[in-house]
């Protein structure tokens, strides 16, 4: 098979890499064309300058930003990739654009898979992504070993849009996990507690969790590189308000990571790591305390 990726990105670069290690890789796409050249140079693959150039790819994997880019990318490829491929969308977008993006293709007669990720750059060049599926399960078959390359588990969860509703139930988990951290340790920071005795203690016990784990030291130190962008958090969290709301649950959870994420990006963190999240309750901590 021949496989083309588009989007390089913090996440699609390690992708591209590991579907260039398993032999499969013809071309690679990107809205900046200078990052498509310099990684086509280096991998020795073609560099693409329109939908076109992947025109003999039987797999092409998105993994872009916006709803929009999605939609225009598939409606790109709809014309010229050969019946009988796959696209494959690792972005987190709405579940109705999962859905309209396969119609799109379907109507020419290619398959589409919305198979968001989970697991941060970290995973991504580690090759240990969680990846939740919706779709065709003899597509996902097809696929499956390439996109096995950087994947620790590879779940299909449903019809076209499964994989986006179960990526907006992982983006509640995560919101709500990170505003419980960052609080935390904010909190021990207030209390004076030693960050080489309190993380470790955390993680011995039921509070133990990734987050922690992989931020707690960093962001204790001040350090938020990215990791998963405010910015990002913040698109991908109204996406998740909408469905929902939609499905008439209560939101407490979305609403508060909404709106503090939105601060963060008002105070210039949108380009910070998630975990930037504790200068946004060291603040209010200190607020409440001068209040009082």
């Amino acid at each position: 098979m021949k496989a083309g990726v588009i989007g390089l990105g913090a996440m699609g670069v390690p992708m591209a890499r590991y579907v260039h290690a398993k032999g499969v890789l013809t071309a690679v796409g990107n809205r900046t064309q200078a990052k498509a050249d310099a990684l086509a140079s280096e991998l020795e693959v073609r560099a693409a300058r329109s939908a076109a150039n992947f025109a003999d790819c039987d797999v092409v994997i998105l993994c872009v930003s916006l709803d929009a880019d999605v939609l225009e990318n598939v409606a790109a490829l709809a014309e010229v990739l050969k019946p009988g491929a796959i696209v494959v969308d690792h972005s987190t977008v709405s579940i109705e654009t999962a859905r309209r993006a396969a119609a799109m293709l379907a109507a020419h007669n290619i398959g589409f898979l919305d198979a968001p990720v989970s697991g941060g750059v970290e995973g991504a060049r580690n090759g240990k992504l969680s990846i939740m599926v919706g779709g065709d399960e003899a597509q996902l078959e097809r696929v499956h070993d390439i996109i096995g390359s950087y994947a620790a588990r590879i779940t299909h969860m449903g019809i076209t849009g499964a994989g986006q509703a179960t990526k907006a139930i992982n983006q509640i988990l995560v919101a709500g996990i990170n505003e419980a951290v960052c609080e935390g340790l904010a909190l021990g920071e207030k209390l004076g507690l030693e960050p080489e005795r309190l993380l470790p203690t955390l993680m011995a016990g039921a509070a133990s969790n990734w987050f922690l784990e992989k931020r707690g030291a960093t962001m204790l130190r001040d350090e938020f590189a990215p990791g998963f962008k405010c910015l990002h958090m913040l698109k991908d969290l109204r996406i998740v308000q909408g469905i929902a709301r939609d499905s008439g649950i209560r939101t407490n959870t979305i609403d508060q990571a909404v709106a503090d994420y939105f601060e963060l990006i008002e105070r210039g963190f949108g380009e910070s790591d998630t975990s930037a999240l504790i200068a946004l309750k060291r603040a209010r901590a200190t607020v409440e305390s001068d209040a009082a």
